[in-house]
């Protein structure tokens, strides 16, 4: 495979990055069964040990919902093998979204030997060789900016670093994914999206409607996060999936696609024909599409699992069936059983080293494509 000059300068930086990190990402190993990769004591680690490498690599999850978190969220947290994740915080108001950002805080300095706040991708890098978690602060809505573009400002410094322009539903600044209409981004909506490239917040498209997606795609200076959703393409007329050309005008701007883990997002039959094959169909999908440097992974559930927090037919599955409109296509199990697991992205792993993808490229997926989008967007 011919390198090119853009390769090497990616390769210097991520390199600068994490230096003990071998420069696997643009080397072409897969006619080797073993293949190398050098961890932070020097140690050579065969490819074919995915358990290893999974270990090695920097980990970094696109969405946990922390509502509720508690030692039993510690437990799963020191299971799954993260470096750092984005966590989805109370959005309805400004005065909501300033409480959650506080107690947040407050967590992160009462547990310092845990946890790390994630203001730059050197934070996350710092997680892995302290072995903490790097936690990255946001919303998935911009209700909270609530009328005042001073708001986002507020919001950055109470320790913001990433906001979903919309939810289902439509906001002041665009239309949601279920919203009737396709009016894509208002006004306020460009203006906010101008001030979060000016600030580095990362831009959020997830539960965007069609043409907020495009707009928030064509109209951000910096690369876009769509950080928790999956391929229109495998997929069909799911409001949350995106296409193939969004999915491509997001990477040619440099952004990252989290291909979410929520089983019933993946496929109409989570537990049954919709398996963690067809979770990783999703992700070599994006790949074809975006490329290998725009894919990453996320949750958008808790990090112990849906079914280990209580979530039953009666408490989870029924109340969705009032909040979302038919065309979510809510299932009962939501889950695919692997991905429950706190360690969810080992099996991930796995299936992708049996697909052939190379060492380099399963951690480009598990966390060094999150890192280099972190790098460039982020503003400290």
């Amino acid at each position: 495979m011919k390198k090119t000059r853009r390769d090497f300068a990616k390769l210097l930086s991520l390199s600068a990055l994490f230096p003990s990190q071998l420069a696997y990402s643009f080397l072409d190993n897969n006619d080797s069964n073993t293949t190398f990769l050098a961890n932070k004591k020097g140690v050579q680690i065969n490819k074919n040990d995915i358990v290893k490498l999974y270990e090695n690599a920097i980990v970094i999850d696109g969405l946990i919902i922390s509502r509720g978190w508690n030692d039993k969220s510690f437990e799963a947290l020191d299971d799954s093998g993260y470096t750092g994740f984005f966590t989805s915080l109370a959005s309805g108001s400004l005065q909501s979204a300033m409480k959650s950002l506080a107690d947040w805080r407050d967590r992160i300095d009462k547990f310092d030997d845990r946890l790390i706040y994630a203001n730059s991708a050197d934070d996350f890098v710092r997680a892995k060789k302290e072995k903490k978690t790097a936690i990255l602060l946001g919303f998935q809505n911009a209700t909270m900016i609530e009328k005042s573009i001073d708001n986002i400002d507020t919001l950055y410094h109470a320790g913001t670093r990433w906001i979903q322009l919309t939810y289902n539903e439509r906001n002041l600044l665009g239309d949601g994914c279920t919203e009737r209409t396709n009016a894509g981004l208002s006004d306020f909506g460009i203006e906010a999206v101008e001030r979060m490239n000016e600030l580095g917040i990362l831009i959020d498209l997830s539960h965007c409607g069609r043409q907020t997606t495009n707009d928030g795609i064509a109209y951000s200076k910096a690369g876009v996060s769509i950080n928790h959703s999956m391929c229109e393409a495998l997929y069909k007329d799911h409001p949350r999936a995106k296409t193939d050309a969004q999915i491509k005008a997001m990477a040619d701007k440099g952004g990252i696609m989290g291909i979410i883990c929520l089983g019933y997002m993946i496929g109409p039959d989570p537990g049954g024909a919709t398996t963690l094959e067809t979770y990783v169909d999703h992700i070599d999908h994006a790949v074809k599409i975006g490329g290998i440097d725009h894919v990453g992974l996320a949750a958008d559930f808790a990090i112990q699992g849906l079914e280990a927090t209580g979530a039953t037919r009666e408490n989870w599955y029924v109340p969705r069936l009032t909040r979302f409109k038919p065309s979510y296509n809510v299932k009962w199990p939501p889950w695919i059983t692997e991905l429950e697991r706190p360690d969810r992205y080992l099996s991930v792993a796995k299936v992708l080293d049996q697909r052939g993808y190379s060492t380099g490229d399963i951690e480009k997926i598990l966390g060094l494509n999150w890192l280099r989008y972190f790098k460039e967007t982020l503003k400290t």
